[in-house]
């Protein structure tokens, strides 16, 4: 009984020991059912979402899609930057002659300076020999005037002169012809007395003296009385007048002091002539003075017009290349602008994606974005952008095999190398998305940011309608699908 008991005591207790694991495992039925539920909820959450991300995908072949529209986007961005490069370039070269031609125009007008100044120094030159030969001119000019003055005044005395000499030789003329007819009258007389009586050589002696006594006792008798003829008595009045105005009163003496007198006329009419020519000469040399001064005013007017012309054509020139410097500069630094812009976004979109790494610094530098290294950082964006999609594919779980190629390609990714391909001419593209773009990459004007964004947006937003009418049209076949 003791055993009976025994083993009722522990059959009761595998008994409660059952029931509480009976009570434990439903309990744990009912949890994983419950969890089951939850599960099933969340697989139909992820399936809802993942039909959902297909669906904004556009589909199976949305990842695809997306890619070449990515790749077709590089591209033409590839493209545009080559062009800009290539504009950037030619604007530089461009900018590299107008340099020089400015530099040439600064050698020319620092020679032209040189001209110049060696033109005026020789104009100053010149004047002051004009002003040099006007003051000649002008002393010459007194000296003529003086000349003549003294030429009047001579010629005014050597008038009076030749008529005081023409009337005291008339009046010695009468005096002489007095004395002649004296002398006749005298040897009349002196024949009458001979025809009587042979004269000895003494007595004729005597008689000569005798002679000259009678001769100037009847001279000094015609002086003193009043009652002699007329002629007689102007022959003294001009004998006198000689005597007073020569103080001489030998006629012989008189006669060499006309002689004198007419040499000393005839010295001052040769210097008179002298005189006239040489202000001939004078004269002569002032008109040749005067057309030497017009001749060098005329050059200089020719010179200066000369002058004037060069300086306004080298002064429009220089400017019209200052203008043409100044667009090109204009045009160089809005280049800039959008390329820096371009840089500032690449390098914000590299390091937003977690491109910055030592290994991708090795390969691009430390300087950061520049015109050397810009290709490897648009190979690397792309090789991590193709990283990211494979983990977000590996995350979401893709069973769609097709997706998941679109997404990762089949082959291990060979080493990238980046190849820039020229603007093709012959391509075709069919979307209108790709017609914009070819539009905005016939635009030869660079672009400002905001520009840029407008454009951005307008092809997003083609770019999204395109796919919510494909995803419209694959909408049916999917639902069925899932």
């Amino acid at each position: 009984m003791a055993e009976l008991a025994t083993m009722r005591s522990t059959a009761q207790s595998n008994i409660e020991r059952i029931n509480d694991q009976t009570d434990t495992y439903t309990k744990k039925v009912e949890i994983e059912k419950r969890r089951v539920a939850d599960l099933d909820k969340q697989l139909e959450e992820a399936r809802a979402k993942i039909y959902n991300q297909k669906k904004k995908l556009g589909g199976p072949t949305a990842t695809r899609d997306t890619n070449d529209a990515l790749k077709r986007q590089v591209k033409i961005l590839e493209n545009r930057l080559e062009k800009a490069l290539q504009k950037y370039n030619a604007t530089l070269a461009h900018n590299r002659k107008l340099r020089e031609n400015i530099d040439n125009l600064r050698r020319e007008r620092l020679v032209f300076d040189q001209i110049y100044k060696k033109l005026e120094k020789e104009l100053v030159e010149k004047k002051k020999e004009m002003a040099h030969i006007v003051e000649v001119a002008d002393r010459a000019y007194e000296a003529r005037d003086a000349a003549v003055a003294e030429m009047a005044r001579l010629k005014s005395q050597a008038d009076q002169e030749q008529s005081a000499f023409e009337a005291e030789w008339r009046e010695l003329g009468r005096l002489i012809d007095h004395d002649r007819k004296m002398r006749d009258f005298m040897k009349l007389k002196s024949k009458d007395k001979g025809s009587e009586l042979e004269k000895s050589p003494e007595a004729m002696e005597e008689e000569a003296k005798l002679r000259k006594k009678a001769i100037k006792g009847s001279l000094t008798k015609g002086k003193d009385l009043t009652s002699t003829g007329s002629q007689v008595q102007s022959y003294g009045e001009a004998f006198a007048k000689i005597q007073s105005a020569t103080g001489i009163s030998d006629i012989d003496d008189l006669v060499v002091s006309f002689i004198n007198a007419e040499d000393e006329n005839y010295r001052l009419y040769k210097y008179v002539d002298e005189l006239n020519q040489e202000i001939a000469r004078l004269e002569e040399s002032i008109q040749d003075i005067d057309r030497e001064i017009k001749e060098y005013k005329k050059q200089g007017k020719a010179t200066d017009g000369q002058r004037k012309g060069n300086e306004n054509e080298l002064d429009a020139r220089l400017k019209a290349t200052r203008q043409k410097a100044q667009m090109f500069q204009d045009k160089h630094e809005a280049a800039l602008v959008i390329l820096t812009t371009l840089k500032e976004s690449l390098l914000n979109v590299y390091k937003k994606l977690g491109c910055d790494v030592p290994e991708n610094r090795a390969v691009v530098g430390d300087e950061g974005v520049t015109e050397q290294n810009i290709m490897h950082y648009f190979a690397i964006i792309e090789q991590r952008g193709n990283e990211i999609l494979q983990m977000y594919s590996a995350k979401i779980g893709i069973e769609d095999q097709q997706a998941i190629t679109a997404l990762v390609p089949q082959t291990p990714a060979a080493p990238y190398t980046f190849v820039i391909e020229p603007p093709s001419t012959t391509e075709k593209v069919a979307s209108e998305s790709d017609e914009g773009e070819e539009e905005e990459e016939e635009e030869d004007r660079p672009l400002t940011r905001s520009e840029l964004e407008v454009k951005t947006l307008k092809t997003l937003s083609k770019r999204e309608s395109g796919e919510k009418k494909k995803m419209k049209q694959k909408d049916a076949p999917k639902k069925e699908g899932v």
